[in-house]
């Protein structure tokens, strides 16, 4: 079975790991209801209607 020699070193290690942190921007759609930008398939925080129905009383 293959055994490594050495210790991989902390800064080996994490250069190979590098990608895997990347964090990506969420996506932004407009709301067709009132226009503000919000993540796709969730409530809008605006007016608080989802797929043209309100679900959610926003106080004014």
């Amino acid at each position: 079975m293959a055994v490594p020699k050495r210790k991989t070193s902390k800064a080996r290690r994490d250069k190979r790991r590098n990608n895997l942190w990347k964090l990506d921007a969420p996506a932004l759609v407009r709301c067709p209801e009132c226009g503000a930008y919000k993540r796709p398939h969730r409530i809008c925080l605006t007016c608080g209607k989802y797929n043209g129905r309100q679900v959610r009383e926003i106080a004014e």
